[in-house]
C-alpha cells in the first residue's frame, strides 16, 4: 500500500495544498512552524479519522478560514490518492463548521470512500500508517486515558469491527453511569437496587458485558502479539542488555486468582491467549452484579475496558515511572516498529511510515538502527529541520522536499 496523492483545503496552515507522493523514502525539510507536522497529522488522519494532537477536530480546519464559520459554512477537507492490493482507491474527510446560534459554530464531519459517504466506522482501516512523533513519549509517560488511546488507534486500523464495538459500549456506558448516579441520587438504602431499576440495570450489564468482552479479548491479542515483535527489536536496540514487556492490565481481569492469593505484582508475566470470548462475558457480568451497592453508592461504572492500563517495563522496571530519556525514546522505537510489522501481518500491506523529527531525538547508533528496520517498508516519510541528521549514502537515495510557508517544492538531485 502507498499513497499517490493528497489535497488539503483548510486544514491547519495550509489553505491549499496538492501533492503527488513517489513510492520511495520522503525527507521533508523546513523550519519551525512551516506545516511539516501538520503535514504527516493530515496524512495519518486518513488513517484514523482523528489527530494525534488534538481531541477537536475543530482545531483542525485553518484558522482564518474557521472565523468566517460565524457567518457562513466553512469546510476543511482532506482526499487522498493511494494504492491498495493493487488497486486505486480514493478517501475524503470533510470538516464542515457551521454557524449554530448566537454566535455559534458546530462541526459535522463526513468521510467518503470511493466517492461513495460511509459511516466513520466502515471508513477506518481503508488506508494505514503508523506515525512517531517526539511527543509520543506521553504514551508511555502520561496518564492511563494515553494508553488506552493508543490502543484504541492501533487496533481500529486493522479491525474495523472493534471501532463500531468501542462505540457501543461507550453509549452503553454513558446510560448505565446516568442509571447509577440517577439510583444514587434517590437510593434509600437496598431498595434502590431492587425491582424495576434493578432489572433496567440489568439490561445495562448485559450490553456493557457483551460489547466489553469484545474489546477486552482483542487488547489481550493485540498487546501479546505487539509485544512479541516490540520485544525481538527492544533486544536489538540495546544490544541484549534489556528485555521489553508490555503488561496489559483490565479493569476487570478475566483470569481468575488462585484463592486466598493476592493479584500478581506488575512485572510478573500474565498469560490470558487461552481466554474464550463467553468466559470474559460471563465473568464480566459477575462482576458487575457483585459491585452492583458499591457503584450506585459512587454513581459510576468502576470496571471495564474504559479504565483499562496498559504498562511498558524494561527488565522488570516500569519505563513510565522510572524510565531515562534513553530508555522511554528506545522502547517508543521499538513499539512503532513493532506496529509496522504487525500491521502489515494482519493486513497484507505495509502501512505508510511517519517520522516527525525522529533524527534529532536519536543518537548515531540508534538512527543507524532505524534505517535498517525501515528496509522492507514500501513508503516513509521523514520531516526534519536538519537535513546533515541523516547519513549522506541514504540522502541520497531519498526524495528531498523543502517546505516553506506552506509551500512543498522538490529540491533537485546533485550532478
Amino acid at each position: 500500500m502507498y499513497l499517490k496523492h493528497i489535497s488539503l483545503t483548510n486544514f491547519r496552515n495550509f489553505t491549499r495544498l496538492d501533492l503527488d507522493f513517489p513510492r520511495r523514502v520522503i525527507v521533508l525539510v523546513g523550519s519551525n512552524a512551516q506545516g511539516k507536522t501538520s503535514l504527516l497529522e493530515a496524512v495519518y488522519y486518513m488513517a484514523a479519522f482523528t489527530s494525534f494532537q488534538t481531541h477537536s477536530d475543530r482545531q483542525l480546519v485553518n484558522f482564518l478560514a474557521a472565523r468566517e464559520a460565524r457567518k457562513q459554512v466553512v469546510v476543511g477537507r482532506l482526499v487522498i490518492d493511494y494504492q491498495r492490493a493493487k488497486s486505486d482507491h480514493r478517501l475524503e474527510a470533510r470538516l464542515i463548521m457551521e454557524p449554530s446560534g448566537v454566535n455559534g459554530m458546530r462541526l459535522r464531519k463526513e468521510v467518503l470512500v470511493d466517492e461513495v459517504k460511509r459511516p466513520l466506522h466502515d471508513s477506518i482501516g481503508k488506508f494505514n500508517a503508523v506515525i512517531f512523533v517526539p511527543q509520543m513519549s506521553q504514551i508511555l509517560e502520561g496518564s492511563p486515558e494515553e494508553r488506552r488511546r493508543y490502543l484504541n488507534l492501533t487496533i481500529s486500523q486493522t479491525n474495523p469491527a472493534y471501532v463500531r464495538t468501542l462505540s457501543e459500549y461507550n453509549q452503553a456506558l454513558s446510560q448505565r453511569n446516568a442509571l447509577l448516579k440517577a439510583l444514587n441520587d434517590r437510593r434509600s438504602g437496598a431498595s434502590a437496587s431492587n425491582g424495576g431499576n434493578a432489572q433496567q440495570l440489568g439490561v445495562w450489564d448485559e450490553a456493557l458485558a457483551r460489547l466489553g468482552a469484545k474489546i477486552i479479548l482483542w487488547r489481550i491479542q493485540a498487546v501479546q502479539e505487539i509485544e512479541r515483535l516490540a520485544a525481538r527489536i527492544h533486544h536489538e536496540l540495546t544490544r541484549g542488555k534489556e528485555v521489553l514487556r508490555l503488561s496489559y492490565q483490565p479493569a476487570y481481569d478475566p483470569l481468575p486468582k488462585p484463592q486466598g492469593q493476592l493479584g500478581l505484582e506488575m512485572d510478573t508475566p500474565v498469560d490470558r491467549s487461552g481466554l474464550e470470548l463467553e468466559d470474559i462475558r460471563e465473568g464480566f457480568i459477575e462482576s458487575l452484579t457483585r459491585l452492583r451497592k458499591e457503584e450506585i453508592a459512587r454513581g459510576m461504572t468502576t470496571i471495564g475496558p474504559h479504565r483499562d492500563e496498559l504498562r511498558f517495563l524494561a527488565n522488570s522496571v516500569d519505563l513510565g515511572h522510572y524510565g531515562s530519556r534513553g530508555q522511554i525514546r528506545t522502547a517508543l522505537l521499538a513499539v512503532k516498529m513493532a506496529e509496522v510489522h504487525w500491521m502489515k501481518e494482519h493486513t497484507g500491506e505495509w502501512p505508510l511510515i511517519l517520522l516527525d523529527e525522529v533524527m534529532a531525538e536519536l543518537d548515531l547508533e540508534r538512527r543507524a538502527d532505524l534505517i535498517k528496520y525501515l528496509g522492507e517498508s514500501e513508503q516513509v516519510l521523514f520531516t526534519t529541520t536538519d537535513l546533515n541528521l541523516f547519513p549522506a549514502e541514504f540522502a541520497a537515495k531519498a526524495v528531498i522536499w523543502d517546505l516553506k510557508d506552506g509551500n512543498v517544492s522538490r529540491r533537485k538531485a546533485k550532478g
